[in-house]
């Protein structure tokens, strides 16, 4: 019996369902620890000794020239070998949440360097410390000029989490081969996992306007 791409979705649907929640947890989860570790890398790359920004930027620059693909394929199978079994979920977010980390260590250290010297040159004139420079002089100020860039960089993290089907991950895309293998409605269920992809990102777009336009100066 024939069924409607209704019907069809009506059948898949928790499938459709989990395959989203799965893509939605693992780009947050790799954008957060990204973010986190880009800022350190960032700040290394601006602040550390001279052995501490070679080494950081050897990482980054092998990082960004690495295709995701690859990182995650050697995050899964290198893990193995050396005997820590991380599982395909965990690999996959440390996978993405590495390549993250090197696009943000770079957008914060580009941030970083465009904030004038004076500043920091004062804030140590009245005794503040790095750490108290860091949060309420430099990182409001290059806060604001990362979020353009972070948000497309998130927005990547989405789109590679496809990539993760390699490895078993049972993400949004995934879940849409597998029913169309039963129902053959390609076309149908490939713009529907589109259609979700663009709705996730589209809601990163956002919250990154929303934190724009609270952590805007006042005119």
């Amino acid at each position: 019996m024939s069924h409607t791409f209704l019907e069809q979705l009506w059948i898949a649907r928790y499938v459709i369902m989990n395959g989203l929640a799965m893509t939605v947890s693992i780009s947050l989860l790799a954008i957060l620890a990204g973010s986190v570790l880009g800022v350190f890398v960032g700040l290394a790359l601006v602040y550390g000794g001279a052995v501490l920004r070679l080494t950081v930027r050897a990482y980054t620059d092998v990082i960004r020239g690495t295709p995701v693909l690859v990182l995650v394929l050697a995050s899964y199978y290198v893990s193995s070998a050396a005997g820590v079994d991380l599982g395909p979920f965990s690999a996959g977010v440390l996978a993405l949440a590495i390549f993250c980390s090197s696009h943000v260590g770079e957008i914060v250290r580009g941030a970083l360097q465009a904030i004038p010297k004076g500043q920091t040159e004062a804030a140590k004139a009245i005794g503040l410390t790095f750490t108290q420079t860091f949060t309420s002089v430099l990182w409001p100020q290059a806060m604001r000029q990362c979020l353009p860039s972070w948000v497309n960089t998130a927005a990547e993290m989405v789109k590679a989490s496809t990539l993760l089907s390699v490895i078993g991950v049972a993400e949004l895309l995934l879940r849409t081969q597998e029913i169309i293998s039963r129902n053959f409605m390609s076309l149908q269920f490939y713009f529907l996992a589109g259609a979700l992809y663009f709705i996730v990102n589209y809601g990163i777009e956002q919250f990154g306007k929303y934190v724009e336009r609270k952590t805007a100066l006042p005119s």
